[in-house]
C-alpha cells in the first residue's frame, strides 16, 4: 500500500509497526502497534482483527514479511511500501517515544531465512 492511500485512510486501518525499539522510539505513526518482527511469530495474537493492518518498517522490506505472515495467520494485511522512509519524505508526521516529532533513523536487516519458522539458533562458539 502506497503511503498518501495510508495517509489519507488512516482511520480505516491499524499500523503494526514490526521495526526494532529504538527505530520506533525514534519515530513511528501515531496510534501504531509496536511489535518487532522477531516476536510477531509469538504475539500476532495481540493484534485486533476489525480492521485491516498495515504492516510498518523502515523501506518496507520486513513490513513485507510480516504482512505476508499476517495473511496466513487470517488478516488481511498490507504492506506499507517505502515505509517510514518514505512516509517521512512525503511528509506525514511521525511521532517519537516521548511523544514529540519524530525522526527516521537508520535500521538494519536481519537474516531473513526462516525468520517467521519456530528455529532454533545455533550457540556461537
Amino acid at each position: 500500500m502506497d503511503v498518501n492511500t495510508a495517509s489519507a485512510e488512516a482511520e480505516s486501518f491499524i499500523f503494526v509497526d514490526v521495526r526494532e525499539g529504538y527505530e520506533f522510539d525514534a519515530g513511528h505513526i501515531a496510534g501504531s502497534i509496536h511489535i518487532p518482527m522477531m516476536e510477531l511469530p509469538h504475539r500476532f495474537d495481540e493484534i485486533p482483527r476489525d480492521r485491516p493492518i498495515v504492516a510498518v518498517c523502515q523501506i518496507g522490506q520486513r513490513s513485507e514479511l510480516a504482512a505476508n505472515f499476517l495473511t496466513q495467520q487470517g488478516f488481511e494485511a498490507h504492506n506499507l511500501e517505502g515505509g517510514m522512509a518514505k512516509w517521512v519524505a512525503a511528509g506525514f508526521p511521525s511521532q517519537s517515544g516521548e511523544g514529540s516529532e519524530g525522526r527516521v533513523v537508520d535500521g538494519w536487516a536481519r537474516d531473513f531465512d526462516g525468520l517467521l519458522k519456530d528455529r532454533t539458533e545455533p550457540e556461537a562458539k
